[in-house]
């Protein structure tokens, strides 16, 4: 034929043939173009779940041991007691007392639990609904304004983690809380958030903010307290009712409605709880004894350290509380009636230490420690006035005189501390006695006897005797010490005449033992002894002393009924009072004076204005 078919010329001219080869090739190209983007897919995944799987490791490598809860040690106040176990002060960085969870209500947890993770008993450390919830919440804001952690997840973040926004920290934050809640219970996990979290105004864990924002124990917290405090740890400044009130009830409010809903509180409760006061000041803890508690509590940071501040030691002081009130009743009765008589602005100080083992049963520095820590007791320099004399007469009787040898009381000049000045001692009323035994000379308090008996021993032994009894402020080697012209404090006395009680010198004792927070003593002072004075020169001194009371400057003292011993103290001008002196028990020493050493007052003598306060503290602890 002459036509062929097109089919068949196409195929002839080979164009078919060609097609075909085109067409293999295309597909080939195809096939090598899909099989390298499956490849790069193939390498884009392996390097996103290696970034991923990097990012992980990166967060958990160094992931803390959860099991490490049980080596963690909490900073907690340390406790002063006094020797009758009455709470004086703590010392603290952050004021917590570690409490255990079995002691806390179950209205506080359940308090906590509403406000904070209604869901903590039945997720496993990680709210995963209440994440995704929060997530949600977020993204409809378009910013945090949910949190979604729970009580576990804060506690992984207290102890173990640093408050920061991070994706890394979030990561972590829930491992460690999945892993917490393996390890140990719910209960001791929410008792452990309890003693760790932060509720303001320096309170850290449940039992020391019951005691800041109501003063009493996490026990006795009514529903409505806990409720209050449950608002706290979110915002604590916020939500603060010394603060905030409004805005601390509206929070309180919200608490005790989630309470109800969840049966966690009757109706009753709630309307009782709703009608609660909100507190309106803090309830910061004074210290009792302050005078006192300062000098100790510098003592335990030489000894100590900080640890005074974090370890939550017990330390038993040697304070009797009862002591202690009457000392304070006292000196402010007594200056309330100095101050009747003279112009304001008088001060005092007491100090009581018991003689058989040194221990300071009562310290009184002044009025004023909230507003200036000055101690009178132990910081003040004054002059001790004839309060020193017992120095003179120790000396002399350790020479071999006694009670009953004779001195003259008559005129007596020494040069003075200028050319041509002179120094004539004078006594009290302006009269001299002639011979007069060592018992009169010191119960009548006679100035001119005194200062010939100091030259007849020596100044230099006087200070040598003093310094064996205690004294270690500057005594000046002159005359005039005889009459107590040098500076000494308060504490360098009493413990002085310690010794003229015993015969025997030891280091007043602050604190009996200090205990850690398991209860295991690490500390424990006893009374160490010095045998200074003998016996026989004790039992003169004593007849000295004693007379001042029954027949000399001090006799007001007899009212007390029982032997007493002591000797009164006036200085130029009326500048300083004391009195000081011991039973069988106690020796005690009251100084009255003015900071700014000006006069007292006309007339206010160691018998007038000291012993009074002396002998009402007498009183009270026969």
């Amino acid at each position: 034929m002459v036509y062929m078919s097109a089919g068949k010329l196409l195929h002839e001219s080979g164009i078919i043939r060609k097609m075909s080869n085109l067409e293999q090739d295309i597909r080939r190209a195809e096939e090598r173009s899909r099989s390298g983007r499956m490849i790069s897919l193939f390498v884009l995944v392996c390097a996103f779940f290696g970034i991923i799987g990097g990012f992980v490791y990166w967060t958990l490598s160094d992931l803390p041991r959860v099991n490490a809860i049980e080596e963690y040690v909490p900073m907690e106040s340390s406790k002063v007691f006094s020797g009758d176990n009455r709470l004086l002060a703590e010392f603290y960085y952050e004021r917590r007392t570690f409490i255990p969870h079995y002691t806390i209500p179950d209205h506080v947890k359940k308090a906590f639990i509403s406000i904070e993770d209604i869901r903590f008993y039945s997720h496993p450390g990680v709210d995963f609904i209440g994440t995704f919830r929060a997530l949600w919440h977020d993204i409809k804001a378009k910013s945090m304004v949910q949190g979604g952690s729970t009580i576990t997840q804060q506690l992984a973040k207290m102890l173990f983690l640093r408050p920061e926004k991070s994706l890394k920290r979030k990561i972590r934050e829930a491992v460690l809380a999945l892993q917490i809640e393996k390890r140990y219970t719910k209960d001791e996990i929410l008792g452990l958030y309890l003693n760790q979290t932060y509720f303001g105004t320096r309170a850290f864990g449940i039992e020391a903010a019951a005691q800041a924002y109501f003063g009493k124990s996490a026990q006795q917290l009514t529903v409505g307290e806990a409720a209050l405090l449950a608002t706290l740890p979110k915002a604590p400044s916020l939500y603060s009712p010394f603060k905030n009130p409004g805005k601390s009830a509206e929070r309180r409010k919200v608490v005790l409605n989630i309470m109800l809903k969840n049966r966690f509180i009757t109706p009753e409760q709630h309307d009782a709880a709703m009608k609660e006061p909100i507190p309106r000041t803090p309830h910061f803890r004074r210290y009792e004894a302050p005078y006192f508690i300062e000098i100790l509590r510098h003592q335990m940071e030489d000894r100590y350290g900080s640890e005074i501040y974090t370890a939550g030691y017990r330390i038993h002081s040697t304070i009797d509380s009862n002591m202690q009130d009457a000392a304070e009743a006292a000196l402010l009765n007594g200056v309330m009636n100095i101050e009747k008589r003279v112009r304001p602005g008088i001060q005092a100080s007491l100090i009581a230490v018991d003689l058989r083992t040194g221990h300071i049963k009562a310290m009184v520095g002044g009025f004023d420690f909230w507003e200036n820590q000055f101690n009178r007791a132990t910081q003040a320099l004054r002059q001790p006035g004839s309060a020193f004399k017992p120095f003179v007469y120790v000396t002399a009787l350790e020479d071999g005189m006694s009670t009953d040898d004779v001195i003259n009381d008559s005129p007596i000049s020494f040069r003075g501390a200028r050319p041509g000045q002179m120094w004539s001692p004078k006594n009290y009323d302006g009269k001299y006695n002639g011979a007069v035994t060592l018992k009169t000379a010191l119960a009548r308090s006679l100035n001119a006897a005194t200062v010939r008996l100091a030259g007849k021993v020596g100044i230099d032994n006087i200070i040598e005797t003093a310094r064996r009894l205690g004294i270690r402020s500057d005594l000046q080697p002159y005359m005039p010490i005889a009459l107590g012209a040098s500076d000494v404090t308060l504490i360098e006395m009493v413990g002085a005449y310690c010794v003229f009680a015993t015969g025997k010198k030891t280091d007043l004792i602050p604190y009996a033992r200090i205990e850690n927070r398991d209860g295991i003593v690490v500390d424990e002072l006893y009374p160490k002894y010095t045998e200074v004075l003998d016996e026989d020169v004790v039992s003169q001194l004593r007849i000295l002393l004693g007379a001042v009371v029954k027949e000399g400057t001090g006799v007001r003292a007899k009212v007390l009924g029982r032997p007493v011993f002591g000797k009164t103290g006036t200085t130029n001008d009326y500048t300083d009072a004391w009195f000081i002196g011991f039973d069988d028990r106690l020796a005690v020493g009251v100084w009255v004076g003015r900071d700014d050493h000006k006069p007292i007052g006309s007339r206010e003598t160691g018998a007038s204005a000291a012993l009074p306060i002396w002998i009402e503290f007498m009183k009270e602890v026969e």
